[in-house]
């Protein structure tokens, strides 16, 4: 992947907005087949531009709007809002208090830097394959609630370009959500408590839910890969002294004894794994239960949520194709059935994409004819680059979304004849 220069970003953006960008797909999605009148107009995008200049309340009357306008502000990031009761360019002209946002979808926003306590390859901003795997472990797990548990069918996730992943769920009802029934699905969806001062972060009742132990499975399958081969987290006392924090301290004598005899992670964990089962042999009353183990995977590995970014209706979430300033990547659709090869490092990034097209614009381009539409030569040119298969996963979303809402209108007129 070639390396990306972030002085040449304003001229590749406008190369990317002007012949690239997804614009048709784009509209198609938030447009959601026009069945309620004004939705696309009522929807608020934020625009961060050059040197941190950030606009709030961008809103568009049609495609064409929302294009020449992207193309003339080349926004360095792209932020969608929520669907308000009036048009968000006209918010100051409505009467105090009555500019509300009403509709959004339900989404979700998982941030590497919210593990920096568990993960020893990197730390803030930085990514690698070893701590990639807490992003798939986190899209298995939060997406089977959501399909499973909650019985939601549209699901989009999208890698955010540098260090986490977002998920949209565009079901209609699910749009429709109040802020508290969208706190209540969150908190479900959270295990892991407390800040940086506290050091037990996950405590599971005598009851385990079936959330939780459908959770375990999927972890158990990356466990001892993931954590205790690439992650080492018994590597050395400083790691290992972490764990014992979250178990009874009469175990810490023994266990301190034979870390030291251990050669490595893994046998550290089976002798952590007996000892915890003789420990709950002696102790039956205990209200640790027999699930200290699974404590420390859910604390090592679980999903971390931003709640906030969940909560709020007229919370902004940066859009899907946007392009990441920092690093250059597209903000790609995942493949729900590739997870687990998604590889954030070959994303597509603006740099790569716009040579791919300066390669491409050969001999055949210059014989054309000139008056061929803007849409269609946009078009083939996304469809020449690496960017078409990100595009495609989406068209598969928009499609079950399209299928999904005419068999909602047939079972209205179907439901209407039966009167």
């Amino acid at each position: 992947m070639e390396t990306f220069d972030p002085a040449e970003l304003p001229e590749l953006l406008k190369l990317y907005y002007r012949r690239l960008f997804p614009y048709a797909q784009y509209y198609r999605w938030l447009n959601y087949g026009g069945v309620v009148k004004n939705y696309f107009q009522h929807r608020e995008f934020s625009f961060t531009l050059k040197d941190d200049i950030y606009i709030r309340y961008q809103s568009f009357n049609n495609q064409s709007d929302l294009e020449k306008e992207m193309q003339k502000m080349n926004p360095y990031k792209i932020d969608i809002g929520a669907v308000y009761s009036h048009r968000p360019n006209q918010h100051n002209t409505v009467k105090l208090g009555a500019f509300q946002a009403q509709e959004k979808e339900l989404v979700f926003d998982i941030d590497m830097t919210d593990y920096d306590d568990v993960r020893r390859c990197c730390s803030s901003a930085d990514i690698c394959s070893k701590c990639w795997t807490l992003m798939t472990m986190a899209i298995h797990i939060i997406d089977r609630a959501l399909k499973e548990d909650f019985g939601f069918k549209h699901r989009l996730w999208v890698y955010s370009g540098r260090r986490g992943v977002h998920c949209w769920v565009c079901d209609e009802s699910v749009r429709k959500l109040s802020s508290a029934v969208r706190s209540g699905i969150v908190e479900y969806l959270s295990l892991v408590k407390g800040g940086q001062d506290v050091k037990k972060k996950v405590h599971l009742s005598e009851k385990i839910h079936p959330f939780v132990r459908k959770s375990i499975n999927i972890i158990e399958r990356d466990f001892e890969r993931y954590a205790l081969v690439d992650q080492d987290i018994l590597g050395n006392k400083e790691s290992w002294d972490k764990i014992l924090a979250l178990v009874p301290e009469t175990m810490h004598d023994k266990l301190q004894q034979n870390f030291q005899k251990d050669h490595n992670s893994l046998q550290r964990w089976e002798h952590l794994k007996k000892a915890i089962s003789k420990y709950q042999s002696n102790n039956k009353n205990d209200k640790c239960g027999p699930w200290l183990e699974w404590e420390i995977m859910l604390q090592y590995c679980f999903p971390r949520l931003d709640v906030n970014v969940s909560k709020g209706i007229n919370h902004l979430l940066k859009s899907p194709f946007s392009v990441h300033p920092k690093t250059g990547r597209i903000s790609v659709p995942i493949d729900l059935q590739k997870v687990d090869q998604f590889d954030p490092f070959t994303v597509p990034t603006i740099s790569s994409i716009c040579h791919e097209l300066d390669a491409i614009t050969t001999n055949e381009d210059e014989k054309e004819n000139g008056a061929e539409s803007d849409i269609k030569r946009r078009t083939r040119d996304y469809k020449k680059t690496s960017l078409a298969p990100f595009v495609k996963v989406f068209e598969q979303f928009l499609e079950n979304l399209d299928k999904s809402r005419k068999g909602e209108l047939l079972k209205k007129s179907d439901l209407q004849k039966d009167f």
